[in-house]
């Protein structure tokens, strides 16, 4: 199976399945003499890890990470760092009732039909266990871009309820375990969630990710541009349906002097935008405002809740999936958006760099 990596100058690559002993990356093009240790790397996996309220998965991975090379007396020495987690928490057994069974909404029947074979046990490589991996990496990437830049993320909707986006309070997202920068709306999710969880379905959920201190210039036209990379880079991460920029598709709904973003200048002599319809990005290449974007997941596929479904074999079955799922997966994608846009700015950052020195 190729297309395992993704980037230029600073490229992850990962490996490993859901239900394998263990899951990994190398990370290539990282400078040499950054500061890094597992410490830097954990408090962000630590963000994602599994079973920290009933609302996610049940499955209890540590998702303790350890640097097998590449880094050396505590910074990179600009060689390739290889990370690995093990995988200590499997129940494989909870699959074997559907071995020969397509899951609708999964990536089941996909996987067969390319390759001819699948990993039923959690879905293997199209496990969302994958993105651990994504995460580490993501803590690499952050040493590259600095204090400077600061990357936040907040869950903005969970099935039909949204955060109002005038009362989002940042300062709230990590005291409640849905990464809601809303009290108020925290609290109602807890409870619609419950319903969703015990009735032994899933929902889906949209998260929005808001970078500040980008600098202007990042990007390139034409196959090159910044939001293009976002956007394939958020569609990569399992189960994601839908990225927008900015206003995304509520673009089509304004005036052209609405979307506009005015210019001015400011007190400092600099440029000053009065809005931000772009999302901090014009013609694919960093504004210097806030890079804003959002990414649509779709509710989790393995539900208790029969469905219709065929067999290997291309006979009619109903299928009910058992085991340790997220009710909605969409809450422990924040960590892992976060990551993945770490990883573009990195990326973006170092080919820049090689491009206007």
């Amino acid at each position: 199976m190729s297309h395992n990596s993704f980037g230029h100058e600073f490229r992850v690559t990962t490996w490993g399945e859901s239900h394998g002993p263990a899951i990994g990356c190398v990370v290539d093009g990282v400078p040499p003499r950054l500061p890094l240790n597992e410490a830097d790397i954990q408090k962000f996996l630590d963000r994602r890890r599994p079973g920290q309220s009933r609302f996610t998965t049940q499955r209890q991975e540590p998702d303790q990470i350890k640097i097998l090379s590449g880094v050396f007396e505590g910074v990179t020495t600009g060689t390739s760092i290889g990370m690995i987690i093990e995988n200590v928490d499997q129940r494989s057994r909870d699959y074997s009732e559907i071995l020969d069974k397509f899951r609708p909404g999964h990536a089941d029947f996909t996987y067969w039909s390319k390759y001819g074979i699948r990993d039923y046990r959690g879905g293997g490589r199209s496990s969302a266990r994958e993105t651990a991996m994504r995460v580490a990496a993501g803590g690499v990437a952050r040493k590259i871009l600095g204090e400077g830049i600061t990357i936040r993320g907040a869950l903005a909707q969970v099935g039909p309820h949204k955060a109002p986006r005038d009362q989002w309070d940042w300062d709230v997202v990590e005291q409640n375990p849905f990464w809601c920068p809303n009290t108020q709306t925290a609290q109602m999710w807890e409870s619609y969630i419950d319903e969703i969880r015990k009735a032994g379905s899933s929902v889906g959920a949209v998260i929005e990710i808001v970078v500040s201190g980008v600098p202007a210039g990042l990007g390139a036209p034409i196959y090159g541009k910044l939001d293009a990379d976002l956007a394939g880079a958020l569609m990569s991460i399992n189960a994601v349906k839908g990225v927008e920029i900015g206003a995304g598709f509520a673009a089509a709904e304004l005036r052209g002097e609405e979307n506009a973003d005015e210019m001015r200048i400011g007190e400092d002599g600099g440029v000053e935008f009065t809005s931000n319809e772009a999302g901090g990005v014009l013609g694919g290449i960093s504004t210097g405002q806030d890079l804003v974007v959002r990414f649509a997941v779709k509710p989790t596929s393995s539900i208790l809740t029969p469905r219709r479904t065929i067999t290997t074999g291309g006979e009619e079955t109903e299928i009910s999936t058992k085991g340790r799922h997220d009710p909605c997966v969409g809450i422990r994608a924040v960590p892992v958006g976060e990551a993945m846009v770490a990883c573009v700015l990195a990326d973006h950052i170092l080919r820049n760099r090689a491009q206007t020195g």
